[in-house]
């Protein structure tokens, strides 16, 4: 079914710019006077409870399995039953929000999203961290090492480093500037002390679905069927730890004090129209077979436009709107979802239902597609000035920074909603 081309009788999925048309129908973990956590999709400027719908009797032609899996408070159980299960009720949706003979019992299970909260749409209980672009590594790597930006591993493997998923939180909460160890190049010891050099990072989230045994590897050719869907992921660092702490082991304390997510989970077949072909260049190392397929180089890129947004409270209080300090795409990537998959479990890894992976900061070729401000500001030594006079080297307490992704344009748009965060003073330790 082809619901590019299909209407919503709900006006509001048909209007021009809307986030979530019937095309999308993403989901998310919402509460809203019950306090209950339920499982909810997207649908213009409501959210339908899946739990009302079930109960109202309009799933009744789907799997009892699937039926109680949207009965859940968080998405795991529906994560783990696999593209069959997936599809079929991407079907049984749209046909419920498209036919108007459903409109009368569907409506009651409508919520706008404006009255809901939203929680985390799963427990993670696995995260991992990749390194996906190279524009990014390369801009970061020649801060360090001018003369070879690129460790020589970087082009033959997906790098990545496993996280902590406790302090992963949604889209809209507030956190406290980090402190950890630091230590300035001329110092003769470190010191406790707060993060001075407080950073972003623009990142996809990609949730697994169903999941693999312990010892068997996923196959180039299978990896997307264990993929739920992408959300908008930031996973905030701070630079000045990372400088002292990050060798020889990798990040600690400068990434696990707080991450945070976009509420929405975009399924995997949302995008299927605006996937693209994956490219290496002749002159770079062609990956190895387990790493390669005919369908990665033909539709394992998927062109999703990415954009970081900053508010500073000199800017609220002025009552001026937020600015965008960058944009890119997730074509721009040098591993593919796929890839990132194969490699994570050629070594036998396991993976569960709600496991999430980090893309990666997502940068574009020109430096204004940074995702990050250490290479926007190349290191803090060229700071940004504002439309208002304002200049950030790095993140400010009283900053608010917002991620923003989609497929698509104005006229059809596949939104990955936003993860926005507001950053509070730090206790001194």
């Amino acid at each position: 079914m082809n619901t590019n081309r299909i209407n919503s009788w709900l006006p509001s999925a048909n209007m021009a710019g809307c986030e979530f048309p019937l095309a999308n129908l993403p989901y998310a973990v919402f509460s809203s006077a019950d306090q209950i956590h339920h499982i909810g999709v997207g649908i213009g400027d409501k959210i339908a409870n899946l739990n009302a719908l079930e109960e109202a009797g309009l799933l009744d032609s789907l799997d009892q399995s699937l039926r109680d899996a949207v009965k859940q408070s968080a998405l795991n159980q529906l994560m783990g039953l696999g593209h069959k299960q997936w599809h079929a009720l991407r079907l049984r949706l749209t046909e419920l929000f498209s036919n108007s003979v459903y409109q009368d019992k569907v409506e009651p299970c409508l919520i706008p999203q404006s009255e809901v909260a939203f929680h985390l749409p799963c427990q993670i209980g696995d995260y991992t961290d990749f390194y996906t672009s190279v524009h990014h590594a390369t801009r970061v790597g020649s801060l360090f090492r001018p003369d070879n930006p690129l460790l020589p591993n970087y082009k033959w493997i997906p790098i990545g480093y496993h996280g902590r998923a406790s302090s992963i939180r949604v889209s809209g909460e507030a956190f406290k500037r980090p402190a950890g160890q630091l230590k300035a190049p001329d110092a003769e010891r470190p010191v406790l002390e707060l993060c001075k050099r407080l950073d972003y990072e623009l990142e996809l989230g990609i949730f697994i679905g169903k999941g693999s045994q312990l010892g068997t590897p996923i196959s180039m050719a299978d990896a997307e069927q264990h993929v739920f869907g992408v959300s908008m992921f930031n996973d905030w660092s701070a630079r000045d730890i990372q400088a002292w702490e990050y060798q020889p082991l990798g990040p600690f304390l400068s990434k696990n004090f707080f991450s945070s997510l976009s509420p929405w989970v975009v399924p995997m077949a949302a995008l299927e129209p605006y996937r693209c072909d994956w490219t290496r260049d002749a002159e770079d190392p062609q990956p190895l077979d387990y790493l390669d397929s005919k369908a990665n180089r033909t539709k394992g890129a998927i062109d999703i436009k990415l954009e970081v947004w900053i508010e500073t409270a000199k800017m609220r209080a002025n009552n001026q709107p937020a600015e965008r300090l960058a944009k890119s795409n997730f074509k721009d990537s040098y591993w593919t979802i796929a890839q990132m998959v194969a490699h994570h479990t050629v070594n036998g890894c396991d993976l569960k239902p709600g496991d999430l992976f980090g893309s990666g900061t997502q940068s574009g070729p020109d430096l204004e597609e940074s995702g990050s401000l250490l290479e926007l500001t190349v290191g803090g030594k060229n700071p940004i000035t504002l439309s208002n006079g304002e200049q950030r080297t790095f993140v400010e307490d009283g900053d608010r920074i917002i991620l923003k992704g989609y497929c698509g344009d104005d006229q059809l748009r596949i939104g990955l909603g936003q993860v926005d965060n507001l950053v509070q003073a730090g206790n001194k330790p």
